[in-house]
């Protein structure tokens, strides 16, 4: 059942990014909590993220701006790595907090904590327009660099903050999104070197069937949002995937995922 709940949600979610305003990762990863625990599922979600981006980066990938990758890419390489070595480290810290309903027994972790309210604040920031309407100078990119690939070690969460600084650059729109693909591709790729040296041994390259019908998913989704709906900007949806990102980010923050 998770095969055909996550593939859907990766073709859906891949299709959505190109006008719902949130990443292919902002969606997935609170389904993939539905079924894994929260520090696997952002690993599982990277996998998937990586080889879309992967897809992408042969697409666009030759558009991307060289001084880019070098004033805003790198630190976000760098910081990627101490994201993704702090996620490592607060899955080991003790429960907050445990509560019963019924028989049931909810426990609230650091790691779960954590994880909603990033996946909140994110979720709120895409939604915001001043945070939309923020300019940033070239003067800023590495600071831009640095937050992006923190939060993307972290929680994965690497697309708004890297898009507020990245706007403004003065890119083409072929510069910036092949310029944002090639930064998120590398930063993915760092994550996910850091996140095997322990998730490998939690159960990850025993999700390996499903890491590939995902990607699959996700690249199919990917070629039909690209050819059919990425001239589109349906508000509706985007109000409507932030509740529904909300409502998981509260449930799983609470316990009770």
């Amino acid at each position: 059942m998770e095969y055909i709940i996550i593939c859907l949600v990766a073709f859906a979610a891949s299709i959505l990014t190109f006008f719902s305003g949130f990443g292919l990762g902002t969606i997935l990863l609170p389904v993939f909590s539905l079924f894994f625990p929260v520090e696997i599922a952002i690993a599982l979600t990277g996998v998937v993220h990586f080889f879309n981006n992967i897809y992408k980066f042969v697409l666009v990938g030759k558009n991307a701006n060289k001084n880019v990758l070098i004033y805003f890419g790198l630190p976000a390489v760098i910081a990627s790595f101490i994201g993704a070595y702090l996620l490592l480290n607060i899955t080991d810290l003790k429960p907050l907090y445990q509560y019963q309903i019924s028989n049931q027994v909810f426990t609230i972790t650091p790691v779960k904590l954590i994880i909603a309210i990033l996946l909140i604040v994110f979720a709120i920031l895409e939604l915001l327009p001043f945070f939309k309407k923020l300019h940033f100078k070239k003067k800023h990119l590495p600071i831009g660099g640095l937050l992006s690939g923190f939060f993307g070690g972290l929680s994965g969460h690497q697309g708004a903050l890297r898009s507020a600084f990245l706007i403004n650059a003065g890119l083409t729109k072929e510069v910036f999104i092949g310029s944002a693909v090639v930064i998120s591709a590398f930063v993915d790729f760092t994550r996910i070197s850091i996140y095997s040296t322990r998730f490998l041994k939690s159960g990850l390259k025993d999700n390996i069937p499903l890491i590939l019908c995902a990607t699959i998913s996700a690249i199919i989704g990917a070629y039909f949002g690209n050819k059919l709906l990425k001239k589109i900007t349906l508000e509706f949806i985007q109000k409507l995937v932030a509740i529904l990102l909300i409502s998981i980010s509260i449930a799983l923050g609470a316990g009770l995922l």
